[in-house]
């Protein structure tokens, strides 16, 4: 496994492929971060020298936000949304969805686990 900003990108697929397995480098960034290390989008990894391997680590590292960095953004991004107390930040609160979904039925991802709750019992006469 070739080891890339801190992830083993499986050797047996291709380059374009692998390097989707770092968080926050997705198909097109991939593309692109080949295409600037000259490397073919078709070769697999196992097939890489050490030289692209190198050139591709470099690009990665110093042109493309990614793993940690990434992760800790994402999260004072939802933190300030919530300290302002926007809309978006009050359903993140909430733990609902903020993109205009609906709720009724759906949302169980956002939501979590049914919580079933009971009927009242009439009063007997």
């Amino acid at each position: 496994m070739a080891r890339i900003a801190g992830i083993d990108i499986p050797k047996g697929k291709r380059g374009v492929i692998s390097l989707t397995y770092i968080y926050g480098i997705g198909r097109s960034q991939a593309a692109s971060v080949l295409d600037r290390a000259g490397v073919d989008q078709s070769k697999k990894v196992e097939e890489w020298s050490d030289e692209e391997t190198g050139k591709i680590r470099s690009i990665i590292t110093d042109e493309v936000k990614t793993e940690g960095e990434l992760r800790s953004q994402v999260q004072l991004n939802i933190k300030r949304l919530m300290d302002i107390g926007c809309y978006r930040g009050q359903r993140h609160r909430k733990g609902l969805p903020l993109r205009g979904q609906r709720t009724k039925n759906n949302s169980r991802t956002r939501k979590g686990k049914r919580k079933t709750v009971a009927n009242k019992k009439k009063a007997t006469k």
